[in-house]
């Protein structure tokens, strides 16, 4: 390897990883999954170089083990299980899961397929390996890396000025500029912003080794899969993503995802009894101002007041973008924030916008719609169709 390894821990991925796989250990563990890599800049080249630096992280990933005090911590997460905790103390990556290559003019073809309780976990770990190779080899890393710490401390600046008055979590080890620098910019953010604006972090290893609170909720895969399910129609597997997240987690862990398969539908299942459930309910994609009216009537048709309820805003967001929603819907609801790129990968130089997302449940093809069409991504255009049509059909009548 041209440089040490990437992933040093298995805890080094976000907390939703362990949120989403604790429901599919206990029900759902007989299901098969299919991940592919999209980068959705225009004209990225990876490199021959790259593609078999990355192999090399790859296959150092993959010997890697959670580690006795790993797993006690682990332990220490009231709404974590111990049969699931037992479970990780035996599972590891499995290289034979992934494949990788270089496609045509440069692009990078990157492949998990396998028990879905096992494929998922690649992903966080794998967009870490790919943005950190990409930046190491493509840029002068020492000179991103003193851009990062001056935009840094432009931000806290304006936290401490009072410019900006939003808390957060920091939701950036997906495409973080490294290691090394996510942690630093966390303890900066820990130790100069006067006012703690930092609440946490979706990074499971960097709450253990820094003292923060781990905060996750789950992702767009987890009501993706249940399209896999054949007993499920297509239209209602919000509802049942719903059902076995409470069950399993009694409204312990209780953050929604509403755009998955549109918010429109989302809200259809999200019944009184749902809205009492769930703490609150997270914004991914669409705009935020009309999102997030349309939840707060929502909950008001219910006869539940906002002020109860949390809004979790975690859509490309920089600081500017945040404090004005913050400003807007302060009064209305309680607000937090989840952002990523903005702090792990602030340099100067245009950050990748890379995803791995789940594609196929049991051999049938599966996708997200969300609130804007240019974030679907389905590899079968046909079944894409059918899903819109069905999602409109339930919609309308």
């Amino acid at each position: 390897m041209k440089f040490p390894p990437i992933v040093t821990s298995l805890l080094d991925t976000d907390l939703y990883k362990f949120n989403m796989n604790q429901v599919i250990f206990h029900k759902h563990n007989n299901l098969m999954g299919t991940y592919v890599f999209k980068c959705r800049n225009e004209g990225i080249v990876f490199t021959p170089e790259m593609v078999e630096e990355m192999k090399e992280q790859i296959d150092a990933l993959c010997k890697l083990r959670f580690r006795r005090d790993e797993l006690e911590y682990l332990r220490s997460i009231r709404f974590l299980k111990p049969d699931f905790i037992e479970f990780l103390r035996l599972w590891h990556p499995m290289r034979d899961y992934v494949d990788i290559s270089l496609g045509a003019e440069g692009t990078l073809n990157l492949r998990v397929n396998g028990p879905l309780f096992a494929a998922m976990q690649f992903e966080i770990y794998l967009l870490e390996i790919v943005n950190e190779v990409y930046f190491r080899m493509k840029y002068d890393y020492n000179k991103l890396l003193a851009e990062a710490r001056v935009r840094l401390n432009e931000k806290i600046d304006r936290f401490n000025d009072g410019t900006y008055t939003f808390r957060f979590a920091e939701f950036g080890c997906r495409r973080r500029l490294s290691f090394e620098w996510e942690k630093e910019m966390i303890m900066t953010l820990m130790k100069k912003a006067k006012n703690r604006n930092l609440v946490g972090t979706s990074n499971v290893l960097l709450a253990y080794e820094l003292g923060l609170k781990p905060i996750g909720t789950y992702a767009h895969e987890f009501v993706q899969m249940y399209q896999g399910i054949p007993t499920l129609p297509l239209a209602y597997t919000n509802a049942a993503a719903l059902k076995d997240w409470y069950d399993e987690y009694k409204g312990d862990n209780g953050t929604a995802l509403t755009d998955t398969l549109t918010t429109d539908l989302f809200l259809l299942d999200f019944d009184r009894s749902m809205c009492n459930n769930f703490t609150g309910v997270r914004h991914d994609s669409g705009d935020p101002y009309v999102w997030g009216e349309k939840i707060l009537a929502h909950y008001r048709s219910y006869g539940i007041d906002p002020k109860t309820k949390t809004l979790l805003f975690s859509d490309s967001l920089d600081c500017q973008k945040a404090q004005a929603i913050y400003n807007y819907f302060s009064p209305k609801t309680q607000v937090s924030f989840g952002i990523g790129t903005h702090f792990s990968n602030d340099t100067g130089v245009e950050a990748l916008n890379i995803v791995i997302k789940l594609q196929y449940v049991n051999g049938v093809p599966v996708a997200k719609l969300s609130d804007v069409p240019g974030k679907m991504m389905c590899q079968d255009p046909d079944y894409a169709d059918y899903l819109f049509r069905a999602v409109e059909f339930r919609l309308n009548h």
